[in-house]
């Protein structure tokens, strides 16, 4: 065939596109599977990054070494989630996020929940695995209740620590933001009659047991989930970096109260959910933070789950 004037002008007139921009964004960080007859929505409240190598209580080369093995680097990206609980007669959120008290990465939980399909008034209860800023400071929001027909349940040991102003005072100047966290986080749900402490193992709800599982906090509690013979176990701060800890869970960390203790509720609960092949949830590990431990030697390996489409 010819190439004639017609044909070459034909050729050039083809649209040129742009590279396209970088978006920029992942998806809304929601992981809903079903347990029994109860639907649990993980959900991401963001990550943060924590100079890990200068938290855990180990040669801080040591620390690096392990991370570098899992492809993680310095300071390390850690996620921050909780677990969204629909019994079919109550909806229950464990574990609040950070809301504002932690910088501009965390604070998205909320978004994450209406992104799920649900909104904060429908929540009616919460449950804390305790009092740390990371895990409380998405109730309120300038001093206003972000769940506002929300009971908040969480250990007696804990809100009397972390909610007492004598022990603010006489804590280190690098640890009283804890406890204004906590004050500035729970005191309006305190002032509307909405906070109500338990005391050690109980039931809160059909189908959802507190277990104390002290140490990391002094009221730091675990929460079983069980429908039809179905079992999930949210493990809260039980472990930080799975890098280091599930092969040594001697290793400590600078958030604990009392690491010796920390280390040996780690021990046992782990030992247990590995045992019996419970579901797990854990704050701080990759989001969803859902999976299984399976044992290792003296260690565990973390199975995370995998995708469903809710079949």
């Amino acid at each position: 065939m010819k190439f004639t004037p017609l044909l070459a002008a034909l050729a050039f007139a083809a649209p040129v596109f742009a590279a396209a921009p970088l978006a920029g964004t992942n998806a809304p960080g929601f992981h809903r599977i079903m347990l029994g007859d109860f639907e649990v929505t993980a959900v991401s409240d963001g990550t943060v990054d924590l100079p890990i190598d200068k938290l855990l209580h180990e040669p801080a080369d040591v620390t690096a070494k392990a991370l570098a093995r899992n492809f993680q680097s310095l300071p390390t990206e850690t996620s921050v989630n909780g677990f969204l609980i629909n019994t079919g007669s109550k909806l229950i959120l464990v574990d609040t996020g950070a809301g504002s008290l932690f910088g501009p990465t965390l604070g998205k939980l909320v978004a994450n929940i209406k992104a799920s399909g649900y909104q904060p008034e429908q929540v009616d209860e919460i449950y804390l695995t305790h009092l740390h800023p990371d895990h409380v400071g998405g109730l309120a929001a300038n001093s206003q209740l972000v769940f506002p027909n929300a009971v908040v349940r969480a250990d007696k040991r804990d809100t009397d620590f972390w909610l007492s102003q004598a022990n603010q005072d006489k804590a280190p100047a690098d640890s009283k933001g804890f406890f204004q966290g906590a004050v500035a986080s729970l005191s309006p749900y305190a002032a509307a009659q909405h906070l109500k402490p338990f005391s050690g193992d109980t039931e809160l709800a059909p189908g959802v047991r507190a277990t104390s599982s002290y140490g990391h906090t002094p009221g730091h509690t675990i929460y079983t989930v069980e429908s039809k013979g179905k079992k999930l176990v949210l493990l809260g701060d039980l472990i930080h970096v799975a890098a280091v800890q599930f092969d040594h869970l001697e290793v400590t960390i600078g958030f604990d109260s009392d690491a010796k203790a920390a280390a040996a509720a780690r021990a046992k609960v782990f030992q247990a959910v590995a045992k019996d092949g419970t579901l797990v949830g854990v704050s701080h590990l990759s989001f969803p933070g859902l999976g299984h431990l399976r044992s290792n030697g003296k260690g565990y390996q973390w199975v995370p789950v995998a995708y469903s489409q809710l079949r």
